[in-house]
């Protein structure tokens, strides 16, 4: 391994550790030379792994392109790269169960998948290039069809619904008479 500054090739390693999914592990080496340090990741090559584009020709995989792709989605939206990271490993791992070539599409379809439950802003921006939207209406379809799906949190019945205006004329006057009633954390 070359060092970054001076480039020199002899180092050592100070410290490895395993990625949190364990499909890498990252070293931290420093030079011999300049001490200067630095963090190198080894993983698995996978380069059997074939992408086949829409005009039908074939390119190896590349998980760089995949997250720059996913990356310029969230361009200037409030979230971690470690969620982004998450989401790449998570298509990468799912193509590589899923056989030696995949259609961009596949992909696509994937990426979109997992973007429409974390940030609908980054699904639009993915989808009108993946989609190839042409005009307007094309985003306007993709807004509606986003507002008739169920939110996943929609699903779940409220711990405290909230009370209508009949209700708190109902509880009104027996709070009057008995002050020992609960309001379950309300202020």
């Amino acid at each position: 391994m070359r060092c970054p500054k001076c480039g020199s090739r002899d180092d050592k390693v100070i410290d490895s550790r395993q990625s949190r999914d364990g499909s890498s592990i990252r070293r931290r080496r420093q030079c011999l030379k300049c001490k200067y340090r630095f963090t190198t990741y080894e993983e698995i090559e996978r380069s059997d792994l074939r992408v086949v584009k829409r005009d039908r020709t074939h390119e190896p995989f590349d998980r760089r392109k995949l997250a720059a792709s996913i990356a310029k989605a969230f361009e200037k939206r409030s979230t971690s790269l470690l969620t982004l990271e998450d989401i790449v490993n998570e298509i990468v791992h799912d193509l590589e169960t899923s056989g030696r070539e995949v259609p961009s599409s596949v992909i696509g379809a994937k990426v979109l998948e997992k973007l429409r439950g974390i940030d609908e802003v980054a699904y639009l921006r993915y989808a009108s290039v993946h989609q190839r939207f042409q005009d307007v209406d094309q985003f306007v379809d993709a807004i509606h069809t986003l507002g008739r799906r169920i939110k996943p949190n929609a699903l779940q019945r409220e711990l405290f619904p909230p009370e209508t205006v009949q209700e708190k004329s109902d509880v009104a006057p027996a709070r009057s008479r008995d002050t020992t009633v609960k309001d379950h954390g309300r202020v």
